[in-house]
């Protein structure tokens, strides 16, 4: 077979985020509703600011912001989580990042899969929060070794999705007709099921023990738990959410409001009850209810530097030691002025950021740049005081473990949140994965430097035509 005869990794991870934002909005109608809202809000933006659309615009951003979205889901075993990367790698997305959210009483770490590169990420950044479920977190031995049974007894992936996963591994890629068949096989691993694995007493156990535990295990395969769109102004969101009948979280998570966003913002609407039916001791099915999906949007900004990543750090931990987020949001308004007072010590300009060192930033030549010759090098500051190169914010494509944290606890219930003892094992999870992950900072830092080079070749060329 020639190698022009596949569909590319782009084409198929846009077909399968496509495909699942379809099968989301049927089960789980509020996400709809939601998507409505974010376009409405992500237009009236780009109509207000013109100088923000013209820059997305410019550097081929403007498009991926209506097709961008992340979705996350949460495995129960090694076998789960190893076979889950060769799939994710057919639609050329590949791990980075390690979080352990054990910190914050969450008995889970995880990655996230995403496109990596500046051209893959422009066709289409769909990526998944990837996480694998901590047994050895499960103070009650027992329980661990029942939940690792039922865990060790399910197949989470359809044989015709195995099969078409090794070809692809096999033959370098898939021709057209296996590539839908690929989206639509594999698309059944997230796909909601009503039915638990388990009866309700053993439900109640693993729920006893933590909300999550029981989510991951009662159920025959990893529900997809939300489906994320990204907006350009999360508070306009979060302000208008009670007029679409959809009740936000409390709080916004990550950084507080600003002109130059950093990071990543994240708000939700509560988990939904949803009817679920589990064995009685007879074999018949029993009624009950389950939460577990709900509904979730991000906003996002400039990827920070290790100096910056750590400034980020040491402010919210000084804005949490005035106040502390409340799980009912009781405090919100005092946390939410406490965070903003913090982070005033944080530049809010794009030029400050930069010439601090704090964030990332992609570099091009200016109109005046592409057209001006020059007569010696000069050092990148000063071709940006003479007007010949411009810089662009890099968008943070990455998650935060404590917003990841909130957002879960704000949506597995008040008291989700339990001691685990903190155990961050990138080693092991790796192990597990049967893969390194890979490092965001080196993959900024690599796009930033990429886009430096080609600036000073271009102005290079420019010195050799003299």
């Amino acid at each position: 077979m020639k190698e022009n005869s596949f569909v590319s990794a782009d084409d198929i991870r846009s077909a399968f985020s496509a495909a699942m934002s379809v099968m989301y909005r049927e089960e789980v109608p509020a996400y709809g509703t939601l998507m409505e809202l974010v376009a409405k809000v992500n237009d009236d933006t780009l109509s207000a600011d013109p100088a923000l659309k013209q820059r997305l615009d410019a550097t081929d951003s403007l498009d991926r912001i209506s097709e961008e979205r992340h979705g996350a889901i949460r495995l129960g075993t090694p076998a789960e989580l190893s076979m889950m990367r060769r799939v994710y790698a057919v639609m050329g997305m590949y791990p980075v990042g390690y979080y352990d959210l054990s910190t914050a009483g969450v008995p889970v770490h995880s990655t996230a899969f995403r496109p990596v590169g500046d051209a893959a990420l422009k066709r289409n950044p769909f990526r998944v929060f990837t996480s694998l479920l901590r047994l050895d977190l499960i103070a009650d031995e027992s329980l661990r070794a029942e939940s690792a049974a039922i865990l060790a007894e399910r197949r989470i992936f359809t044989p015709v999705a195995v099969e078409l996963t090794e070809k692809a591994e096999r033959d370098g890629g898939l021709d057209k007709a296996d590539a839908e068949r690929f989206v639509s096989e594999v698309l059944e691993t997230f796909r909601w099921h009503d039915k638990a694995n388990v009866s309700a007493d053993m439900y109640k156990r693993l729920h006893d023990a933590h909300r999550l535990i029981a989510d991951v295990v009662s159920f025959k395969g990893p529900h997809i738990n939300h489906l994320t769109p990204r907006t350009l102004d999360i508070d306009q969101v979060q302000a208008l959410m009670p007029e679409y009948g959809i009740a936000p979280k409390a709080v916004v998570e990550g950084p507080p409001t600003r002109k130059c966003p950093i990071l990543l913002r994240q708000t939700s609407f509560k988990a939904l009850e949803e009817a679920v039916s589990y064995r009685d001791a007879d074999g018949e099915w029993k009624a009950g209810s389950h939460t577990a999906r709900f509904g979730e949007i991000e906003q996002r900004g400039i990827a920070l530097t290790p100096k910056g990543r750590a400034l980020y750090d040491e402010l919210l931990e000084a804005s949490r030691k005035i106040v502390r987020p409340a799980a009912d949001g009781s405090n919100a308004r005092q946390y939410e002025a406490a965070l903003a007072k913090a982070f005033e010590s944080f530049p809010d300009t794009w030029a400050g950021i930069r010439e601090a060192g704090l964030g990332y930033f992609s570099y091009s030549l200016t109109e005046r740049g592409r057209i001006t010759r020059i007569s010696e090098r000069r050092d990148l500051d000063r071709l940006i005081a003479d007007g010949l190169v411009q810089f662009d914010a890099i968008v943070y494509e990455d998650f935060l473990p404590v917003s990841a944290a909130g957002i879960f606890q704000s949506n597995l219930g008040d008291g989700a949140q339990q001691d685990f003892v903190a155990s961050p094992n990138q080693k092991r999870f790796e192990i597990d994965l049967g893969a390194t992950v890979l490092n965001e900072f080196d993959h900024y830092a690599g796009i930033e430097a990429t886009s430096i080079e080609s600036c000073l070749r271009a102005l290079t060329a420019a010195i050799a035509a003299e």
